[in-house]
């Protein structure tokens, strides 16, 4: 499973986390038939060929925001991410 995770401002406070996973093929009967994944597999578009997974998204994003205490549901994004509002908690 690979991931792309990234957090930014929302408001004082408050931080949005946006998370996108895909699945990369690597099983060894690949490698062993000389055919392991290409550089291109392992990346999401444009800069790759993997395919977003929005339930494997949904899933993780639902894990994160119980265990941050997301203040609403995961939103979509226009970039194939789901998207939480959580608090900002320094300690």
């Amino acid at each position: 499973m690979c991931a792309h995770l990234r957090a930014q401002w929302a408001a004082p406070g408050q931080v949005d986390i946006a998370l996108a996973c895909w699945v990369v093929n690597m099983d060894t009967a690949r490698y062993l038939g000389g055919n392991p994944p290409a550089e291109k597999e392992m990346f999401l578009p444009p800069e790759g060929t993997a395919r977003w997974d929005e339930e494997l998204t949904s899933r993780v994003i639902g894990h994160l925001a119980a265990r941050m205490n997301a203040l609403a549901t995961a939103r979509p994004t226009t970039d194939e991410h789901l998207t939480i509002t959580v608090p900002l908690v320094l300690t």
